[in-house]
C-alpha cells in the first residue's frame, strides 16, 4: 500500500520547481525503466502492480487504482519509478552538437532526444527557456533514449561565442540542405516551434541551411520542429558517414 506522502511526493514532481528543489522525477512503463535501470540512473523508489516485473530490483507492489493516483498517463502503466536527476554533464565536441532555442512542447523535445539517440548525436544544448528534459511527458516520449544523451542548459549565446566549430542554423530561408557540403563535426540550432531561431543566435551563425519544399502547392507554412531536425540529422550523417 502506497502512502499520501509517496503520493504527494510523486504528483509534485509533475511540477520544474519540485524537480530542481528535490532532484528526482519520474519515469513510466517497464521499457523506459529498464533503460534507466541498465544506465546505472540512481533509483529512489519503484511501485508495480504485478511481482518480478524488473529483475533484480525490489519494487512496492501496488494496486491498479494506487498507481492511477501516481500516474501522469492517460491510462496508467504497470510501474511507476522515481529517480534521481544525474549531474549536468560536460557537451563533447566531437560530431554534431545540437542546439535547441526555446522549445517548448514536451513532445517535440522527447522525440529530438530519440532522433538524437538514433542518429549518434550525443550532446543536445537547450536554452534555459526550453522545456525540462526531466519533465514527465519528456521522459514518456524519450522511450529510455534520455539515458543515453546528454543534455545540458546553458546561455546559448555565451555558449557559441566559446567555441570555434561551423553554426549551422535550420532557417526556411537557409540554403538548400540537400545541395551542401557538411562537415562531420559541427553545431547544428533548430528553433522555436512558433518564432524559430531568436535573431540573436541567427547573428553567430556561420551557415543557415533550409529543407526545400517540393511541387508547386506551397501553401505548409514550416515542418514540425522534430521532424525538421530528423532531416538535418539525416543528411549530417548521410554526408560525413556513408
Amino acid at each position: 500500500m502506497i502512502s499520501k506522502s509517496q503520493i504527494k511526493l510523486i504528483r509534485s514532481l509533475q511540477q520544474k520547481k519540485y524537480r530542481s528543489k528535490l532532484k528526482l522525477f519520474v519515469a513510466e512503463g517497464p521499457k523506459v525503466i529498464n533503460e534507466l535501470l541498465s544506465a546505472k540512473f540512481k533509483l529512489h523508489s519503484l511501485y508495480a502492480t504485478v511481482e518480478d516485473l524488473f529483475a533484480g530490483v525490489n519494487s512496492e507492489i501496488i494496486s491498479d487504482e494506487e498507481i492511477s493516483k501516481i500516474s501522469f498517463l492517460k491510462n496508467a502503466n504497470n510501474s511507476v519509478a522515481v529517480f534521481t536527476i544525474p549531474e549536468q554533464k560536460k557537451p563533447k565536441k566531437e560530431g554534431i552538437t545540437l542546439l535547441l532555442d526555446s522549445i517548448r512542447d514536451p513532445g517535440n523535445l522527447g522525440t529530438i532526444i530519440r532522433l538524437s539517440d538514433w542518429f549518434n548525436v550525443s550532446n543536445i544544448i537547450c536554452s534555459s527557456d526550453s522545456v525540462d528534459c526531466f519533465n514527465p511527458k519528456v521522459i514518456q516520449a524519450t522511450m529510455g533514449s534520455i539515458s543515453r544523451v546528454s543534455i545540458s542548459y546553458c546561455d546559448l549565446t555565451k555558449y557559441l561565442s566559446l567555441n570555434d566549430l561551423p553554426v549551422y542554423a535550420g532557417t526556411m530561408d537557409g540554403k538548400n540542405i540537400y545541395k551542401e557540403k557538411l562537415p562531420e563535426n559541427a553545431i547544428v540550432i533548430v528553433g522555436n516551434e512558433a518564432n524559430g531561431i531568436s535573431d540573436t543566435l541567427l547573428n553567430l551563425t556561420t551557415h543557415k541551411i533550409g529543407i526545400p519544399r517540393f511541387g508547386n502547392n506551397h501553401q505548409t507554412e514550416s515542418l514540425n520542429v522534430a521532424v525538421a531536425t530528423a532531416i538535418l540529422f539525416s543528411e549530417f550523417k548521410r554526408f560525413t558517414e556513408l
